[in-house]
């Protein structure tokens, strides 16, 4: 392992010997297979590679600069919105976009890309890097750059605690990459050494801010040198603020890429860097595709892209589908938000922006995951971490739960004070559409798990059907 940290922090490959040229033909081989039979060969390629040849990324040619892009949450958003705007700027980058964010996806990517000899015919690389993977990734590839959108508890099975995940980025990170890390998360703000270039990106204080956490839980909050509880001068969500130590000096960094001000108007934020305003254009309003825009902002800047260049990327670059759309249907609005289940934090923002939008609002609660739901006994602690309590609000008028969890999300809103007559729940995820009582209301959430927008899309057909019906 001490080898393989130093070949790669020297951005050098690993010689290529015969168990190299194997897997890069046998994985080359299964791609166009699985490519003419039209399957997915964004992953099976990259695992047949490693099963042959385990240090396979150590050996294959890679371009000559990587951007990495990590964290809990926003880092598949970030990760497009930097190739949409290198794209559109007329740079070709190998990217995992469509593939898995593990060191497999990550092979399959760079095979793709590479010649019969293993060299890369790239120059420009952007990953989505997982980050459990970390340890399996970082010791054969270098990134120039690796951006951090975040630092949040995750499912339990996976990912245990934020320190727990922090250290394992750590462990293997090279200290040539230059970090791009979020100056409002201090767990964030810990990831790399003092031999890392650092550049931070953050948020103005918000009217909205408060000076208490109102979440259930808060991943930090004591000082992380001395143990000293710490002194949050102001809080956005959970953890996500600014604070320091009263006792040791600890404090949150200065962020170099500020957002002063925020229009939801005219859908744009003033970023201040080096005491020089821009205006950017973002695609939506929520204070986590803020974060997620500022974090490509501060990248695509630190890359040399100027003011225009990065401006014509962000017009270009809309919020994924699968993560984010809004149609109307008649008189009501279908709003489809990823909510990402076993997750409590991104669960509890998904929440919290059904509370703040405007006017009568239905929500559809799919959030279990497909897999875990039906074939595992996945610990179900995270919902009792997540804040539910948002969903207790006056302009909330139903709540259908469905999944064969069904009963669990519902012992949880009542726990968080829903009135019980609000909410209906089905073990079929298709048939909360049929429960839904839509008089008077301007809003429906359908809400679903990373897994399940298959799901999510049939019921947003069937409502939709259901709506055009009610019309005629």
């Amino acid at each position: 392992m001490y080898l393989w940290y130093n070949v790669a922090d020297k951005g050098e490959n690993m010689k290529k010997n015969f168990k190299f040229f194997l897997a890069l033909y046998t994985a080359k081989l299964a791609r166009l297979a699985l490519i003419m039979l039209r399957r997915n060969a964004t992953f099976f390629p990259g695992k047949i590679a490693l099963k042959i040849c385990p240090d396979f990324l150590g050996r294959i040619g890679k371009p000559e600069k990587i951007i990495g892009v990590t964290g809990t949450n926003g880092k598949t958003t970030v990760s497009n919105m930097i190739i949409d705007a290198l794209e559109v700027n007329g740079y070709r980058p190998v990217t995992n976009r469509l593939g898995a964010n593990v060191n497999a996806g990550i092979a399959t990517s760079l095979l793709s890309d590479a010649n019969l000899k293993g060299n890369a015919k790239s120059n420009l690389a952007v990953f989505e890097i997982d980050e459990r993977s970390s340890i399996r990734v970082y010791p054969y590839l270098t990134p120039t750059y690796l951006v951090c959108t975040n630092l949040f508890r995750d499912s339990i099975k996976r990912n245990a605690h934020t320190e727990y995940i922090q250290g394992i980025i750590n462990k293997d990170l090279p200290k040539s990459t230059t970090l791009i890390l979020n100056a409002d998360d201090l767990i964030c703000c810990g990831v790399g050494s003092d031999e890392n270039k650092k550049v931070y990106f953050g948020i103005d204080k918000l009217p909205t801010d408060v000076d208490k956490c109102i979440n259930l839980i808060q991943d930090i909050s004591t000082c992380p040198i001395c143990d000293t509880t710490l002194v949050f001068d102001y809080l956005r969500y959970h953890h996500i603020g600014k604070a320091h130590c009263p006792k040791c000096g600890f404090k949150s960094p200065d962020a170099d890429y500020l957002v002063k001000n925020i229009d939801t108007d005219n859908m744009t934020i003033d970023v201040v860097h080096n005491e020089n305003k821009d205006t950017y254009s973002i695609s939506a309003n929520g204070i986590i595709n803020i974060y997620n825009t500022i974090a490509a902002i501060t990248f695509l800047s630190e890359f040399g892209l100027t003011y225009d260049q990065i401006e014509k990327g962000l017009e270009c670059s809309k919020v994924v589908k699968t993560r984010f759309s809004e149609e109307k249907v008649g008189k009501v609005d279908i709003i489809m938000h990823l909510a990402k289940g076993q997750n409590p934090v991104a669960c509890s923002r998904v929440f919290d922006y059904i509370k703040s939008e405007p006017g009568n609002k239905a929500v559809i609660l799919n959030l279990d995951d497909f897999f875990d739901a039906r074939e595992t006994s996945e610990n179900l602690t995270w919902i009792y971490d997540t804040d539910y309590e948002f969903l207790a609000d006056d302009s909330i008028k139903q709540i259908v739960i469905g999944g064969v969890r069904c009963p669990d999300h519902y012992l949880r809103l009542l726990l968080a004070g829903v009135p019980k007559e609000k909410i209906k729940f089905t073990r079929n995820e298709e048939d909360t559409v049929d429960l839904l009582d839509l008089n008077g209301i301007d809003k429906v959430f359908i809400t679903y798990d990373v897994y399940t927008i298959h799901i999510a899309n049939k019921v947003k057909a069937r409502l939709e059907n259901r709506l055009k019906e009610e019309e005629k």
